[in-house]
């Protein structure tokens, strides 16, 4: 008999690939970028029950990833600002850029990650960096400069806040009250170089991180950079609370439409 492969299948062969994935240390290349923000911006991008933290930062990180099984790397980008939920410190995410599908699926719906389709890239030229994010035909975010000085390696520990959204098929909103999750990710680092450059931040209506104005640059650097992360589902959030911040999610075909 012809094996049918979208029959259920038996507890032996189920498999969580987007966990198997994360629980694997892999090594990317990336820059990173920390910058001091408004205090105020930070509180009006944080749903509750996230409360800005006492630094008021955000990052941005533009990567190539290499899962080691043969796939072409894909590209990665994460944007955020510093949070807290209760007395646990972490950074909550706004924009996940990912130039692969199986990149953005699996973290969007595992974790809530805020994960979209965009064009990503990072290329090394000699000691010159280049690094950008695009998506749907808008220049968001770029980050030039020079490798500096060598730094010290370094492993860590962090916690990231996301919110599994799911609206509403009728329109009406969400279907339910959205699970908070902390994502806890051990990170590690080596060959860590400053980068002596600039960080850009382009206006968009429909990744407006542009909205969070860089202050001041408190670090810059590029490294090669390995983590492993588990979530937890910590709580849920009532719906009306999230409802505010839906949008910025799942605007986009609204915001193409009246540009048109």
């Amino acid at each position: 008999m012809t094996s049918i492969r979208y029959a259920g299948r038996p507890p032996d062969e189920r498999r969580n690939r987007e966990v198997e994935a994360v629980q694997r240390q892999i090594w990317t290349r990336a820059v990173t970028v920390v910058f001091e923000t408004d205090p105020e911006v930070i509180a009006a991008v944080l749903p509750p029950p996230l409360s800005p933290a006492d630094a008021a930062t955000a990052r941005l990180r533009i990567a190539v990833v290499d899962m080691g099984t043969g796939l072409k790397p894909f590209g990665a980008g994460w944007f955020g600002v510093r949070a807290q939920h209760g007395s646990i410190e972490g950074e909550y995410a706004l924009f996940m850029p990912m130039t692969t599908e199986q990149a953005t699926i699996g973290g969007r719906e595992t974790f809530g990650e805020p994960k979209k389709i965009a064009d990503v890239g990072l290329q090394l030229d000699g000691s010159g960096v280049q690094a950008s994010i695009e998506r749907m035909g808008f220049r968001v975010a770029e980050v030039t400069g020079q490798l500096g000085d060598e730094l010290p390696g370094y492993e860590r520990d962090k916690v990231d806040f996301y919110f599994k959204l799911s609206p509403s098929p009728d329109g009406t909103g969400l279907d339910g009250d959205p699970p908070l999750v902390h994502c806890h990710r051990h990170e590690t680092a080596r060959l860590v170089r400053a980068v002596d450059g600039e960080l850009k931040l382009m206006d968009s209506p429909l990744d407006p991180i542009a909205d969070l104005p860089v202050r001041g640059v408190v670090s810059m650097e590029y490294a090669e950079l390995a983590g492993t992360q588990r979530g937890e589902i910590v709580g849920r959030v009532p719906a009306e609370d999230l409802l505010p911040f839906v949008h910025q999610r799942y605007d986009d075909l609204s915001v193409l439409g009246a540009k048109s």
